[in-house]
């Protein structure tokens, strides 16, 4: 028999698998570590943080999985979007931490870029916009903030490509990490944009010459990293790319006209097309899988799984009190609380703005609300009401894409785990919902593009996997009281974008 590995970098953890190419999971590993949020807004990681993770959720895996080094025959990997990637000095060395997907300090920048290069241009070359969230306005607050750090910086590289060196020593980025940067890479050409680079100022060779597709093998393990991982040298490394694709290549997603939302930390909601989508406030990026022919038209809420944890942390602190004293899990006893209530949380609405919000919304003022509470409601409400909120964000995402969706909806992620929020997300939207048999999705598609790399699975193969559970049907009742629930939804960011603003004002 034989075996691959799938390795994802995620915000807050990093896990590896190792699965037979018959689709079966035979082993796996999960790191999990923190991120840094020196100011409010900020987000960043030492990229020494991953590597640790990595090799370590590598060792473990093959450890535990008992199998032959010599059987197992590639891996690739996968990350979370790296934001300005990891700046590293000629020597190859971290400058300063990565600013990730979450860093909202480039505020200035994004309007800079507006005025300086316009929109218009922007949207023609990249097909996306100016904002934050996009890694070449990150890359423009260090040079404008840390000078002493730009004239130190050699290069860019994100999270999954950083590691990939550090494995083969060779130097790339994929086609989805190098779209996802945004503003400098031509997405009409599949190429970085010199004529956009110049205008803003940022040297060509700051970025990786190399551009490589997902199922490329990058290289061989080094034998240093062999030896310290317990695998053979020389053993094929797959470029891999941004996780949220990896995670729709694990659903089985390898052609266009499917929609599917990766629910972690943050939301991953893409249409897969041959065209992209533009002008919709989508984020628009080369596909993991013919990255030349498909793109990933995604919105990205940039909270949530991270409201639910925070709730759990915060409003259901007893809950995981009676968890962490060898109890029931905290999320088990909330859901409980929050299936006995019903659609709409009886008046309750949340916006889900934690930390400002991206596509479609793009606000980096927007702000977490809670509307509608009373003496009457219970913490089951407010629960209910922020799983509520990350559903509404989904439909409104996929109103964004405006195109047709298919017959269900793929839904992946550590939401899966929630009976009631899987209803929930199918009431909102009024599409079944369908979700995957493994908790793995980002880790099954790095196997899957390790696989069709080394040419040890063939796009049929994989084909044949079956990955999906059954489709959870929406109700028809509660689907006509959501409708009016998402309304209310929509026009309350509308109401207090200004209000908004003006606390962020306050904050500066």
């Amino acid at each position: 028999m034989k075996y691959l590995l799938g390795t994802d970098i995620g915000t807050s953890g990093t896990k590896t698998i190792l699965m037979d190419t018959k689709g079966n999971l035979i082993a796996k590993h999960l790191v999990e570590y923190d991120v840094l949020t020196p100011k409010a807004l900020w987000a960043e990681q030492w990229p020494q943080v991953w590597c640790d993770a990595v090799f370590l959720s590598i060792q473990e895996t093959v450890k535990k999985s008992g199998v032959k080094k010599e059987d197992i025959k590639g891996i690739a990997i996968s990350g979370l979007y790296g934001g300005s990637g990891i700046p590293l000095d000629k020597n190859m060395k971290p400058v300063r931490p990565c600013l990730i997907w979450m860093d909202r300090r480039a505020q200035e920048e994004s309007e800079w870029v507006k005025r300086t290069v316009g929109e218009e241009k922007l949207l023609e070359i990249t097909q996306n916009g100016a904002d934050p969230y996009y890694g070449y306005t990150k890359i423009l607050w260090i040079k404008n903030h840390e000078p002493e750090n730009w004239k130190k910086t050699a290069l860019f590289l994100p999270p999954n490509d950083y590691v990939i060196y550090k494995l083969t020593g060779e130097v790339v980025i994929d086609y989805s990490s190098a779209g996802n940067i945004g503003g400098i890479f031509d997405m009409n050409e599949r190429k970085w944009s010199r004529e956009l680079m110049d205008l803003m100022g940022i040297p060509m060779e700051m970025m990786p010459e190399k551009i490589v597709e997902s199922t490329d093998i990058v290289g061989g393990l080094t034998d240093d990293m062999a030896e310290k991982l317990g695998l053979l040298p020389g053993m094929p490394v797959i470029a891999g790319g941004i996780d949220c694709g990896a995670a729709n290549i694990g659903l089985g997603i390898l052609d266009s006209g499917v929609f599917a939302a990766a629910i972690g930390t943050s939301m991953c909601a893409a249409l897969i097309s041959d065209r992209p989508v533009k002008g919709k406030g989508l984020i628009v990026w080369p596909y993991l899988y013919h990255a030349k022919k498909l793109s990933y038209n995604f919105a990205g809420g940039n909270t949530a799984g991270a409201i639910v944890k925070w709730f759990r942390n915060t409003i259901g602190d007893r809950e995981y009190e009676i968890e962490s004293a060898g109890g029931k899990n905290a999320y088990d006893i909330l859901n409980e609380q929050a299936e006995k209530i019903p659609a709409g949380s009886e008046g309750l609405v949340v916006l889900p703005y934690f930390m400002g919000e991206r596509s479609p919304v793009w606000d980096s003022d927007a702000k977490g609300t809670i509307m509608g509470l009373s003496l009457t409601h219970t913490k089951g409400h407010l629960y209910r009401a922020f799983l509520e909120a990350v559903a509404y964000s989904l439909r409104d995402a996929m109103e964004a894409a405006g195109e047709e969706l298919g017959e269900y909806i793929l839904i992946a992620g550590g939401v899966t785990k929630s009976a009631v929020w899987k209803q929930i997300f199918a009431d909102v939207t009024g599409y079944p919902v369908v979700c995957p048999i493994h908790d793995a999705e980002a880790n099954m598609g790095d196997v899957i593009l390790a696989g069709i790399g080394t040419g040890t699975l063939t796009y049929e193969e994989v084909k044949k996997w079956h990955v999906l559970g059954e489709k959870i049907m929406p109700d028809a009742k509660s689907h006509e009281t959501y409708n009016k629930y998402f309304n209310i939804y929509k026009s309350m960011y509308r109401n207090l974008k200004e209000n908004m603003k003006q606390l962020s004002d306050l904050e500066a």
